[in-house]
């Protein structure tokens, strides 16, 4: 069940979702192959860990972060994804289901630009059996997310 957090936040800011009902997935490619998606129409969240603090990206399930250029454009030295204990501490939710609003946990949103051909993304909202769709463009105005071009292909 998604966290009443999650969907409060999204009335307040007069969005429109879908709540998708799936069976239980832990990751964005059975996501992907249990709603017969692509996997690009499905955000990745993904937290990282920084010299400069924390931060909340945005990107499509069928890339990968690009480490070298993402170090370049938040200006910092060292980083790499959060552990599972870590992520229970700030944004105390499952890993595999934190959602892409980083203005819930206090955390800098960025957006990989290649998201931007995508109309409507499928998100992660803090459950394993239901995800949401909803406008890349309303996720934009609510979140304001800085956007660059930090990912690779899958290789």
């Amino acid at each position: 069940m998604i966290p009443k957090k999650i969907l409060s936040y999204l009335e307040k800011n007069k969005v429109k979702y879908e709540i998708v009902k799936h069976k239980i997935v832990y990751t964005a490619q059975d996501l992907s192959a249990t709603l017969r998606t692509k996997l690009n129409e499905i955000a990745k969240t993904l937290i990282i860990k920084t010299d400069k603090g924390y931060f909340l990206l945005v990107l499509p399930a069928s890339r990968q972060i690009d480490f070298s250029k993402l170090k370049k454009i938040l200006k910092v030295k060292k980083i790499g994804l959060i552990t599972e204990n870590l992520m229970k501490k700030i944004v105390k939710i499952k890993p595999g289901t934190v959602p892409p609003f980083g203005s819930l946990y206090k955390l800098d949103v960025y957006l990989d630009k290649s998201l931007k051909k995508i109309k409507k993304v499928i998100v992660r909202a803090g459950s394993y059996a239901e995800s949401l769709k909803i406008k890349l463009s309303d996720l934009i105005k609510m979140e304001k997310p800085e956007e660059g071009q930090f990912t690779s292909e899958k290789k």
